[in-house]
């Protein structure tokens, strides 16, 4: 079986990590943990792009040395994965893992063919870590003007591969999700690509970064040497992996043409899917490192893991931005996973035992059944169009019509004059809340274990206790895995 292989994208270590980058960090693991749930072997990365302009310049900012401002912010990013209840199966840390720097001098001679150097004069975002055209007055994502630069730099032949990656993404050999992502990466394809400057002069970052092998007075660009982790940790395995980059999409470009562009010059195959998410917002305003910032651990101390998790799926749209706040987080939590699974599988796990000893019958192939059965596939379609946000949809879908024949069929006044039809009258709803909660496992892990926990599996009775889930904004209590 071809393995799955899924990465986030490595961000910058001038800061600590925020809010969106969490967002990112919980898409990807639930993609992890879908294919795992379908039996899939998976490969699951993240890590830290170290040799950043941005990171030297933070760093003599603060009068610490780069290296050690890197290190400090590496650890917090480090740290991020099990605060949000992500598994992810390696961490690069790219200044200092072993496995790098020899990927990045190999993939450059791989290019040989594709590099020349040249004297020229561009503007640069130092926020992007990219050159601009001429028109570009303020960089739009950053907000700051582009600074003149005049460089001897080695570039790379990019013109050379515009109809290739075009004809991969047309074809279906390159996907990128959402449908938005693809279009705006064929409109840019469309116009003049350039070839890209892919060195810059040592001196400007204070020697900080990989060395261009054989010109050590230059500096491997950030995106060529962060773009080849990938390859650092999943070596030769890449060749038989199916790839997909989960990224935000300020850095569309750099994966969906820049990245694809270097493995073909160097002959080896292209990821497989480009999963693009929007931004976080706050009021409207894009949460940054650089501007609004909100910290990861204190806002998962106000509402909990598996509710964040959950409001990421639920609520935030892949294809746009979404606004985050904690009391939209709890509601979310509360209308979903309290309300409707919850108090769902209380009352079938009370009357259960009211009207026997918890035991309930296989569901009958009825109406309901039907909407259970099609769910796996709605998720697997949602996920592979990177809908997050459809597939938890689907989820919730299945619960309302649960509640639905619940209601309808009444058990409880239909004890009256038939417990065992009363009992029977269980079946579906429980096997409906028993397979919503094997499909959560990967949005809300901790939710998903605690709900099967009581619920069992077919055949078993159903355990008894106290509400599962609490309501997050009538009680003060935070939900705790």
């Amino acid at each position: 079986m071809t393995a799955s292989f899924i990465t986030t994208a490595i961000p910058f270590v001038n800061a600590r990590p925020h809010l969106g980058f969490a967002y990112e960090l919980v898409l990807a693991d639930i993609l992890a943990r879908h294919h795992r749930l379908r039996g899939r072997d998976v490969f699951f990365t993240t890590g830290t792009d170290d040799h950043s302009l941005k990171n030297a310049v933070a760093a003599a900012r603060e009068g610490l040395a780069t290296q050690v401002l890197v290190d400090r912010n590496a650890d917090a990013f480090r740290a991020l994965a099990p605060i949000l209840g992500c598994a992810p199966d390696d961490f690069i840390q790219t200044s200092q893992d072993p496995r790098h720097r020899p990927a990045v001098e190999q993939l450059w001679r791989a290019c040989a063919a594709d590099l020349y150097k040249a004297s020229w004069e561009g503007r640069y975002c130092a926020g992007c870590e990219a050159f601009v055209d001429d028109y570009v007055e303020v960089c739009e994502e950053h907000g700051t003007r582009p600074e003149p630069v005049h460089e001897d730099n080695w570039f790379f032949r990019l013109s050379r591969y515009r109809e290739p990656i075009r004809a991969a993404i047309e074809s279906g050999r390159l996907r990128i999700v959402p449908d938005a992502a693809r279009a705006e990466t064929l409109a840019f394809l469309a116009g003049d690509v350039r070839d890209l400057s892919v060195s810059r002069v040592a001196s400007r970052s204070g020697g900080w970064g990989l060395p261009v092998p054989d010109d050590p007075d230059q500096i491997i660009y950030v995106w060529f040497d962060a773009l080849v982790n990938y390859l650092s940790t999943r070596g030769e395995a890449w060749s038989t992996s199916q790839t997909t980059h989960v990224i935000g999409k300020g850095i569309t470009r750099f994966h969906a043409v820049y990245w694809p562009a270097f493995l073909l010059s160097a002959g080896l195959p292209l990821p497989d899917r480009i999963a693009v998410h929007g931004y976080l917002t706050i009021d409207g305003e894009k949460i940054s490192k650089s501007g609004r910032t909100v910290e990861v651990g204190p806002f998962v101390d106000a509402c909990g893991v598996d509710a964040l998790r959950w409001y990421f799926a639920r609520n935030c749209r892949t294809r746009g931005d979404s606004d985050v706040r904690i009391p939209a987080v709890l509601a979310a939590h509360d209308r979903d996973l309290a309300d409707r699974l919850g108090n769902l599988v209380h009352r079938c796990a009370t009357l259960a035992h009211k009207l026997g000893d918890g035991g309930v019958p296989a569901a009958n192939d009825d109406e309901l059944a039907a909407v259970v059965a099609a769910l796996p596939a709605k998720i697997d379609a949602a996920l592979d169009a990177f809908l997050v946000d459809d597939a938890a949809a689907a989820i919730v879908d299945v619960l309302d019509a649960a509640n639905r024949a619940l209601d309808a069929a009444a058990p409880w006044r239909l004890a009256k004059t038939d417990r065992d039809a009363a009992v029977r009258a269980l079946a579906g709803p429980v096997a409906a809340a028993r397979a919503a909660a094997t499909e959560l496992a990967p949005f809300a892990p901790s939710v998903s274990r605690q709900i099967l926990a009581r619920i069992g599996v077919p055949g078993d009775p159903i355990g008894q206790g106290p509400p599962p889930l609490p309501r997050l904004v009538s009680d003060t209590r935070v939900y705790r895995p």
